[in-house]
C-alpha cells in the first residue's frame, strides 16, 4: 500500500540532499587544510567577535563534526574539537557564522526569535505527522472510515505546521552566514584572498538547509497526493 509510485516525488530531493552534502564536506576537508592568516583557532574568532560585538556568550567543546551550534536558551556557542581548536580557514568560517547567530540573538532579530518560539510546537507537529496518516490512511484507504480520512487531514495540517520550521529556517541560516563574512572582512580577520574560501564554506553549509527544506516540500506534495485518491 505504502510502496507506491509516489516515493518517486522524493528522488529529487534526495539527490539535491546528497549532492548538498557532498559540497559541505568537500569544502570543509579542503579548507580545513589551508591555514587561516591570522592564526587564530576557531574559538578565538568566535570570542572576538562577541566581545567586539559586546556579547557575553560562554563557549563550550563537543564532541561529533560539524556539530557546531548556538544555544539561545542559556546564551552558549558549542564548537567542534574540529572547529574551536583548528586555525583553518573552514574552522574560523564556521566559528562566525555561529558568532552570526548570537548577534541575532543579541539584537532581537525577529526569525530567530520566531524560530525558538515556534520549535515546541514543530517538534510534535512533526513526530506527529506521519503516524497520524498512515494511521488514518490504514482506515480511511482500506475500511472507508471518516475517522482515517480526518486523521490524514490532521497529519497533513501537522506536517504543513511542521514545514513553517524549515522554511523560517533559510533567512535566519543565510543571515547568520552573511553577518558572519561582514564581521570577518570588517574586523580584519581575514583578508581578500581569503574571502572566496570562507564565502564556498558558508555558501555550501547554507545548501543544506535548502535541500531540507525542498524535500519537506516533496514531502508534503506526496500526502496530498495520496489524500486525493482516497
Amino acid at each position: 500500500m505504502f510502496f507506491d509510485w509516489t516515493w518517486l516525488i522524493l528522488i529529487p530531493g534526495l539527490i539535491i540532499s546528497m549532492i548538498a552534502q557532498a559540497k559541505v564536506s568537500s569544502a570543509f576537508n579542503a579548507y580545513s587544510k589551508v591555514s587561516a592568516r591570522s592564526g587564530m583557532t576557531g574559538q578565538q574568532v568566535a570570542e572576538r567577535l562577541l566581545a567586539l560585538n559586546q556579547l557575553r556568550v560562554s563557549i563550550h567543546g563537543i564532541s561529533g563534526e560539524l556539530t557546531d551550534h548556538y544555544d539561545s536558551r542559556n546564551k552558549s556557542m558549542a564548537l567542534s574539537a574540529g572547529v574551536g581548536q583548528s586555525d583553518s580557514i573552514a574552522a574560523i568560517a564556521v566559528a562566525a557564522h555561529e558568532t552570526g547567530h548570537a548577534c541575532q540573538d543579541g539584537q532581537g532579530y525577529f526569525p530567530l526569535r520566531f524560530r525558538n518560539a515556534i520549535v515546541p510546537l514543530c517538534n510534535f507537529t512533526s513526530n506527529a505527522a506521519w503516524p497520524l496518516f498512515f494511521i488514518g490512511l490504514i482506515l480511511g484507504g482500506r475500511y472507508g472510515s471518516s475517522w482515517g480520512l480526518m486523521l490524514m487531514n490532521i497529519g497533513i495540517l501537522f506536517f504543513a505546521v511542521a514545514l513553517v520550521f524549515y522554511i523560517i529556517t533559510l533567512p535566519v541560516e543565510f543571515n547568520a552566514s552573511h553577518r558572519a563574512l561582514v564581521m570577518l572582512k570588517q574586523y580584519q580577520l581575514i583578508d581578500v584572498s581569503e574571502e572566496r574560501a570562507v564565502k564556498k564554506v558558508l555558501g555550501a553549509a547554507a545548501m543544506t538547509y535548502v535541500a531540507s527544506t525542498l524535500m519537506a516540500f516533496l514531502n508534503l506534495f506526496r500526502m496530498l497526493l495520496i489524500r486525493g485518491r482516497n
